[in-house]
């Protein structure tokens, strides 16, 4: 359903281009390589940290016991890795220095940060770093070989950018199990409230 609902926003827009011009708006620039990764990413990050931010700080160490649950990250872990693996992706792009070997030590994140606040903070870095490697790929670097991949799977500018989107969504599942555990809507399954002819956009005399 939400990848149906993507596809009409995109359709709704792609509607909407001619009638901008003829109004005189700017006309869009052609997408590139790296504005085309960008904006998955931006629709992976609004979804993983609006859940991030939608759990109460007093729930940030929950975690299912019942069952196959035994054992597993709790909900202040999930957010963690997936911020920590945004490092492991992008980072090394960007200059940063990846031990391989601590990788799987470290794979819960800083074990200092513990408040929700400090957590959320760490998510919304790590994307910021995925968002500035994005932007330097280019269709001319995308998969030129790297000379120091952390992992053989890692080894072009391309396959980085695609496990560090579909990456957070692995977890970003689970989180949505643990905040629907509690009581909790994640924010991008909440219904949209309708929109008011005041709230749509009048059109330009």
């Amino acid at each position: 359903m939400k990848s149906l609902l993507l596809l009409f926003a995109a359709m709704a827009i792609a509607a909407t281009a001619p009638l901008a011009r003829a109004q005189g708006a700017p006309a869009q620039q052609p997408p590139t390589v790296s504005s085309v990764l960008d904006a998955h990413y931006s629709i992976v990050e609004r979804e993983v940290v609006s859940a991030a931010e939608a759990m109460p700080e007093e729930k940030y160490g929950f975690a299912p016991t019942n069952g196959e649950f035994k054992g597993v990250r709790t909900f202040g872990e999930e957010v963690k890795h997936i911020a920590y693996a945004n490092h492991i992706f992008f980072g090394p792009l960007l200059g940063e220095t990846i031990d391989a070997k601590s990788i799987e030590e470290n794979a819960n994140g800083p074990a200092a940060l513990k408040t929700k606040a400090e957590i959320v903070q760490y998510l919304k870095d790590s994307f910021a770093l995925g968002h500035r490697a994005l932007s330097e790929i280019t269709a001319e670097n995308q998969v030129t070989p790297l000379a120091k991949p952390v992992f053989p799977f890692l080894s072009t500018r391309l396959a980085i950018a695609s496990i560090g989107t579909w990456h957070p969504m692995d977890h970003y599942g689970q989180m949505v199990e643990y905040l629907r555990m509690n009581g909790i809507v994640p924010p991008a399954s909440r219904p949209r409230p309708p929109q008011t002819p005041s709230s749509q956009p009048k059109p330009q005399k």
